[in-house]
Formats: C-alpha cells, structure tokens, sequence
C-alpha cells in the first residue's frame, strides 16, 4: 500500500514554474471558448516563471496544494481591492490543474486560504468569478457564496459579466 500526501503550504520560490504550469493549464481549461483567444494567450504568457518567483519573494500570500510532489492547484489572496465592497478579505485566484478537479481539493484550498485570511484579521471575503464560468460559479455557491455583485470586465474586444460572491463570518 502507498500512501500519497497532499497537502496545502505557503508556496516558495522553487514552486514558481509549478505554479505558473498550473496556472497557464487551469486558465486554458476554464478559459477557452470565454475569453477570446489572443486574450487569453497575453492573459497566460504574462504570468510565467518569473512573474511567480517575483510575486512570492515579495511577500504576495500564494498558497498551494500539493499531491506528493506535484503542485496540483494554487490560491492567492490578501485584502480586499474593491472599495465599494464591504469584505475585509478577497481571493484573487484560486486554480487547479484540471486532472485535480472534482476530487475535494479545490474546496481543501478555498478552506485553507480563507483560514489564513481571518486568523490575519480579514474575517469576511470576496471572489470574483466570470458569469460564464459555470464550475467556478457553481462551486463557490456550493461553499455557501452568496452573490453580493456584478460588474463587467473587457478582454479585448469582447465584454464579459462577473458576479462576486461573499461569505461573512
């Protein structure tokens, strides 16, 4: 019998091109056929490596998800950006690589990065999430989100609908 840890930490800079290859397989998965093609290609290329690498030396709350020794998903988070919402906290991505999809992990990661954020004192949060993306939307209803918002958000030519939902504690 073999036993597979999986695990949720604070990524380091030797996760950067794991994260990024997460990123850049999520975003294909849950992007394609939504955002409009080069889009969504200037969208991916810009986090690369060494986007990663600079956004955790400098401090960006990144959080991962480990299955043994590969990074199955990431979250980012930190405090609130939308003024005009009244949350202290927000998470501004939460991904997985698709073949970690459905399996609990995505609903491990929320789990923990919500934690981190209210034991820094940032006890109600926000996610944005595309209206045309129907797994994410359905997922953060299945953790009990309650949609507090709309906005649009322009991808090149193309104009697209987001809802924010929110939990309070």
């Amino acid at each position: 019998m073999s036993t597979t840890l999986i695990e949720v930490r604070p990524a380091r800079a030797a996760d950067a091109s794991a994260v990024a290859a997460t990123h850049d397989e999520a975003w294909r998965s849950a992007y394609q056929g939504i955002i409009p093609g080069a889009e969504l290609e200037k969208l991916i290329n810009r986090r690369g490596p060494t986007w990663w690498d600079s956004a955790i030396r400098k401090g960006s709350r990144v959080s991962v998800l480990c299955f043994g020794d590969k990074v199955a998903g990431y979250a980012n988070y930190g405090r609130n950006r939308a003024r005009s919402l009244h949350f202290d906290g927000e998470i501004y991505e939460l991904y997985l690589r698709p073949e970690f999809q459905g399996l609990g992990f995505g609903g491990r990661l929320f789990a923990a990065a919500r934690r981190d954020l209210v034991q820094s004192g940032l006890k109600s949060m926000v996610i944005w999430a595309l209206s045309e993306n129907e797994p994410a939307t359905e997922f953060y209803r299945a953790l009990g989100g309650r949609m507090v918002a709309r906005s649009s958000e322009r991808f090149g030519e193309k104009s697209l609908d987001k809802v924010a939902f929110a939990w309070s504690n």
